[in-house]
Protein backbone atom coordinates (compact mmCIF):
# COMPACT_ATOMS: atom_id res chain seq x y z
CA UNK A 1 0.00 0.00 0.00
CA UNK A 2 1.77 3.49 -1.03
CA UNK A 3 2.05 6.07 1.90
CA UNK A 4 0.33 9.48 2.31
CA UNK A 5 3.16 11.06 4.55
CA UNK A 6 5.74 12.40 1.83
CA UNK A 7 7.13 14.84 -0.49
CA UNK A 8 6.94 17.67 1.90
CA UNK A 9 7.28 21.15 0.12
CA UNK A 10 5.19 23.84 -0.75
CA UNK A 11 1.94 22.94 -1.39
CA UNK A 12 0.28 26.13 -4.08
CA UNK A 13 3.40 25.80 -5.96
CA UNK A 14 3.51 21.74 -6.32
CA UNK A 15 -0.66 21.55 -7.42
CA UNK A 16 -0.08 24.30 -10.00
CA UNK A 17 2.65 23.05 -11.78
CA UNK A 18 1.39 21.30 -15.03
CA UNK A 19 0.21 17.81 -15.07
CA UNK A 20 3.38 16.44 -17.38
CA UNK A 21 5.68 17.64 -14.95
CA UNK A 22 5.00 14.82 -12.77
CA UNK A 23 2.95 12.17 -14.70
CA UNK A 24 5.31 10.02 -16.41
CA UNK A 25 7.23 9.20 -13.26
CA UNK A 26 5.53 6.87 -11.24
CA UNK A 27 4.02 4.76 -14.20
CA UNK A 28 6.73 2.27 -13.96
CA UNK A 29 5.20 1.58 -9.88
CA UNK A 30 1.95 -0.62 -12.03
CA UNK A 31 1.65 -3.32 -13.62
CA UNK A 32 1.16 -3.75 -16.92
CA UNK A 33 -2.19 -5.05 -16.53
CA UNK A 34 -5.67 -3.23 -15.93
CA UNK A 35 -5.52 -0.72 -13.08
CA UNK A 36 -9.28 -0.76 -11.76
CA UNK A 37 -8.54 0.40 -7.77
CA UNK A 38 -7.00 3.86 -6.73
CA UNK A 39 -5.20 1.75 -4.05
CA UNK A 40 -3.85 4.23 -1.32
CA UNK A 41 -4.35 5.69 2.26
CA UNK A 42 -3.95 8.56 3.52
CA UNK A 43 -4.99 9.16 7.00
CA UNK A 44 -7.09 9.74 8.67
CA UNK A 45 -9.45 10.06 5.70
CA UNK A 46 -9.26 6.95 3.51
CA UNK A 47 -7.78 3.62 3.27
CA UNK A 48 -8.60 1.43 0.76
CA UNK A 49 -9.70 -1.73 0.49
CA UNK A 50 -7.61 -4.68 0.12
CA UNK A 51 -9.55 -6.38 -2.40
CA UNK A 52 -11.98 -4.77 -5.24
CA UNK A 53 -15.14 -5.98 -3.72
CA UNK A 54 -14.90 -4.86 -0.21
CA UNK A 55 -15.20 -1.80 1.48
CA UNK A 56 -12.85 0.94 2.04
CA UNK A 57 -12.71 2.68 5.22
CA UNK A 58 -13.38 6.59 4.53
CA UNK A 59 -13.33 9.58 7.39
CA UNK A 60 -14.45 12.72 5.89
CA UNK A 61 -17.75 13.95 7.50
CA UNK A 62 -20.88 12.11 8.44
CA UNK A 63 -23.09 12.84 6.10
CA UNK A 64 -20.52 11.19 3.21
CA UNK A 65 -18.91 8.65 4.97
CA UNK A 66 -20.99 6.06 4.83
CA UNK A 67 -22.16 6.58 0.91
CA UNK A 68 -18.57 6.73 0.02
CA UNK A 69 -17.42 3.91 1.76
CA UNK A 70 -20.35 1.48 0.05
CA UNK A 71 -19.36 -0.95 -2.76
CA UNK A 72 -22.63 -0.03 -3.94
CA UNK A 73 -21.93 2.26 -7.39
CA UNK A 74 -25.54 3.92 -6.64
CA UNK A 75 -24.23 4.91 -3.65
CA UNK A 76 -20.79 6.65 -5.07
CA UNK A 77 -23.24 8.73 -7.24
CA UNK A 78 -25.39 9.62 -4.65
CA UNK A 79 -22.47 11.21 -2.79
CA UNK A 80 -21.39 13.05 -6.31
CA UNK A 81 -25.06 14.46 -6.46
CA UNK A 82 -25.21 15.34 -2.62
CA UNK A 83 -21.77 17.74 -3.88
CA UNK A 84 -23.34 18.76 -6.75
CA UNK A 85 -26.66 20.34 -3.99
CA UNK A 86 -24.90 21.60 -1.25
CA UNK A 87 -21.12 22.16 -2.67
CA UNK A 88 -20.26 25.27 0.09
CA UNK A 89 -18.87 23.67 2.49
CA UNK A 90 -17.70 20.23 0.92
CA UNK A 91 -13.95 19.73 1.64
CA UNK A 92 -11.39 18.90 -0.68
CA UNK A 93 -10.14 16.05 0.91
CA UNK A 94 -14.32 14.70 0.15
CA UNK A 95 -13.37 15.79 -2.84
CA UNK A 96 -10.83 13.24 -3.24
CA UNK A 97 -12.13 10.69 -1.88
CA UNK A 98 -15.61 11.22 -4.30
CA UNK A 99 -12.64 11.48 -6.90
CA UNK A 100 -11.09 7.55 -6.02
CA UNK A 101 -14.42 6.27 -5.56
CA UNK A 102 -16.05 7.46 -8.99
CA UNK A 103 -13.14 5.65 -10.23
CA UNK A 104 -13.15 2.75 -8.19
CA UNK A 105 -16.95 2.15 -9.69
CA UNK A 106 -15.84 2.62 -13.35
CA UNK A 107 -17.04 6.51 -13.74
CA UNK A 108 -13.60 7.56 -14.44
CA UNK A 109 -14.57 11.12 -16.65
CA UNK A 110 -16.46 11.94 -13.09
CA UNK A 111 -13.69 10.84 -11.52
CA UNK A 112 -11.55 13.14 -13.29
CA UNK A 113 -13.57 16.18 -12.64
CA UNK A 114 -13.79 15.71 -9.17
CA UNK A 115 -9.89 15.05 -8.88
CA UNK A 116 -9.30 18.20 -10.76
CA UNK A 117 -12.10 20.13 -8.75
CA UNK A 118 -10.27 18.84 -5.19
CA UNK A 119 -7.40 20.28 -5.66
CA UNK A 120 -8.46 23.65 -7.32
CA UNK A 121 -10.41 24.01 -4.60
CA UNK A 122 -7.98 23.82 -2.08
CA UNK A 123 -5.70 26.49 -4.28
CA UNK A 124 -8.31 28.75 -3.80
CA UNK A 125 -8.11 28.38 0.05
CA UNK A 126 -4.48 28.39 0.03
CA UNK A 127 -4.14 31.34 -1.90
CA UNK A 128 -7.01 33.25 0.21
CA UNK A 129 -6.21 31.97 3.77
CA UNK A 130 -2.84 31.72 5.77
CA UNK A 131 -2.78 28.16 6.28
CA UNK A 132 -0.44 27.57 9.36
CA UNK A 133 -1.58 30.21 11.20
CA UNK A 134 -5.76 28.89 10.26
CA UNK A 135 -4.45 25.43 11.99
CA UNK A 136 -5.39 23.89 8.18
CA UNK A 137 -1.63 22.38 7.92
CA UNK A 138 -3.51 18.30 8.36
CA UNK A 139 -5.17 20.06 5.35
CA UNK A 140 -2.43 20.61 3.38
CA UNK A 141 -0.81 17.64 4.19
CA UNK A 142 -3.83 15.57 3.28
CA UNK A 143 -4.35 16.92 -0.06
CA UNK A 144 -0.73 16.92 -0.75
CA UNK A 145 -1.05 13.01 -0.58
CA UNK A 146 -4.23 12.75 -2.20
CA UNK A 147 -2.58 14.86 -5.40
CA UNK A 148 0.43 12.57 -5.52
CA UNK A 149 -0.91 9.37 -4.63
CA UNK A 150 -4.18 9.20 -6.94
CA UNK A 151 -2.96 11.55 -9.15
CA UNK A 152 -0.88 9.49 -11.33
CA UNK A 153 -3.89 6.84 -11.86
CA UNK A 154 -6.55 9.44 -12.32
CA UNK A 155 -4.11 11.79 -14.72
CA UNK A 156 -3.01 8.21 -16.09
CA UNK A 157 -6.64 7.61 -17.18
CA UNK A 158 -7.23 11.19 -18.31
CA UNK A 159 -4.57 11.29 -20.94
CA UNK A 160 -5.96 8.34 -22.84
CA UNK A 161 -8.02 11.42 -24.78
CA UNK A 162 -5.99 14.87 -24.82
CA UNK A 163 -8.99 16.54 -26.07
CA UNK A 164 -11.05 15.19 -23.22
CA UNK A 165 -8.87 15.65 -20.10
CA UNK A 166 -8.22 19.64 -21.29
CA UNK A 167 -12.47 19.82 -21.52
CA UNK A 168 -12.85 18.31 -18.12
CA UNK A 169 -9.89 20.55 -16.33
CA UNK A 170 -11.41 23.65 -17.47
CA UNK A 171 -15.06 22.67 -16.34
CA UNK A 172 -13.30 21.26 -13.14
CA UNK A 173 -11.94 24.71 -12.99
CA UNK A 174 -15.33 26.65 -13.90
CA UNK A 175 -17.15 24.78 -10.99
CA UNK A 176 -14.44 25.87 -8.80
CA UNK A 177 -14.97 29.35 -9.61
CA UNK A 178 -18.54 29.12 -9.78
CA UNK A 179 -18.71 27.17 -6.55
CA UNK A 180 -16.71 29.47 -3.99
CA UNK A 181 -15.60 27.21 -1.18
CA UNK A 182 -17.18 29.22 1.82
CA UNK A 183 -14.70 28.61 4.55
CA UNK A 184 -12.73 30.86 2.41
CA UNK A 185 -14.96 33.78 3.91
CA UNK A 186 -14.78 32.65 7.45
CA UNK A 187 -13.51 35.16 9.58
CA UNK A 188 -12.32 32.76 12.14
CA UNK A 189 -9.72 31.82 9.25
CA UNK A 190 -6.54 34.41 9.00
CA UNK A 191 -6.51 35.84 5.30
CA UNK A 192 -3.43 37.20 3.57
CA UNK A 193 -3.54 40.75 3.03
CA UNK A 194 -5.66 42.31 0.97
CA UNK A 195 -9.55 42.04 0.15
CA UNK A 196 -10.24 37.68 0.78
CA UNK A 197 -12.83 38.36 -2.63
CA UNK A 198 -10.35 40.01 -4.90
CA UNK A 199 -7.47 37.27 -3.63
CA UNK A 200 -9.68 34.51 -4.80
CA UNK A 201 -10.18 35.68 -8.14
CA UNK A 202 -6.05 36.34 -8.33
CA UNK A 203 -6.08 32.79 -7.65
CA UNK A 204 -8.81 31.84 -10.37
CA UNK A 205 -6.66 33.98 -12.80
CA UNK A 206 -3.72 31.86 -11.90
CA UNK A 207 -4.98 28.84 -12.29
CA UNK A 208 -6.44 29.75 -15.67
CA UNK A 209 -3.48 30.64 -16.64
CA UNK A 210 -1.86 26.94 -15.61
CA UNK A 211 -4.71 25.83 -17.57
CA UNK A 212 -3.21 27.45 -20.66
CA UNK A 213 0.27 26.47 -20.14
CA UNK A 214 -1.00 23.17 -19.88
CA UNK A 215 -3.00 23.42 -23.25
CA UNK A 216 -0.08 25.17 -24.99
CA UNK A 217 2.54 22.75 -23.60
CA UNK A 218 -0.07 20.00 -25.86
CA UNK A 219 -0.26 22.24 -28.72
CA UNK A 220 3.47 21.69 -29.53
CA UNK A 221 4.04 18.49 -31.71
CA UNK A 222 7.26 17.87 -30.26
CA UNK A 223 6.21 17.79 -26.66
CA UNK A 224 2.93 15.79 -27.62
CA UNK A 225 4.29 12.84 -29.19
CA UNK A 226 7.34 12.82 -26.68
CA UNK A 227 4.71 12.70 -24.02
CA UNK A 228 2.55 9.89 -26.13
CA UNK A 229 5.67 8.01 -26.82
CA UNK A 230 6.39 7.73 -23.13
CA UNK A 231 2.97 6.28 -22.21
CA UNK A 232 3.21 3.68 -24.75
CA UNK A 233 6.79 2.73 -23.42
CA UNK A 234 5.14 2.18 -19.77
CA UNK A 235 2.38 0.51 -21.50
CA UNK A 236 0.05 3.61 -20.17
CA UNK A 237 -2.70 2.44 -22.40
CA UNK A 238 -2.87 -1.49 -20.98
CA UNK A 239 -2.98 0.28 -17.65
CA UNK A 240 -5.55 2.71 -17.26
CA UNK A 241 -7.41 3.14 -21.26
CA UNK A 242 -9.33 0.23 -20.69
CA UNK A 243 -12.89 -0.16 -21.53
Amino acid sequence: MLRGDMLRGNIVLRLRTIAVAWLLAPLGAFAAEPVKQIGIYVQPYYQAADAPAAAPRVAVGKSFDALLASTQREDIVAARDAVVAAPGRVTPMTLMVLAIRLYDVGLRDDAVFWFYAAKDRFITLAEVVTIQPSGLAQVEDAVRSFATLAGPVINGYAFCDLANQQALRGKALDWVEGHPYEPIFMTQLTAKPGDRGENLKVAIRKLRGDVEKERGYFEDAKNRNEFYAARQKNDVDTKFCWK
